[in-house]
């Protein structure tokens, strides 16, 4: 039961995300009824090319990403906890 109630929650939040998207990408629709007079300017621009060391970072970024992804925190699934569990009695004798 309550793996449906998760199911059926995740469904509508799903839903309701792909709803407010929905909207959003309809109301930034341009054939609106409203009137607007819209200007196009063209301009040449060069080609930038970005710069090796910018690639080179951005690589060493990724990798960082990866390994840390990886290894999960370095513990490698052989985390273990140790308890320790004291009881102290006491009686009263008359």
């Amino acid at each position: 039961m309550k793996k449906i109630f998760i199911r059926s929650c995740c469904f509508l939040v799903s839903f309701l995300t792909l709803l407010f998207f929905n909207v959003i990408a309809f109301a930034q629709d341009s054939s609106a009824s409203s009137s607007s007079s819209s200007s196009t300017t063209t301009t040449k621009m060069q080609p930038s090319t970005i710069q090796p060391w910018v690639w080179v970072v951005g690589a060493i970024i990724v990798l960082l990403i990866i390994i840390a992804l990886i290894r999960g925190g370095g513990s490698g699934g052989a985390h273990t906890d140790k308890v320790t569990y004291t009881k102290t009695t006491s009686s009263e004798e008359e």
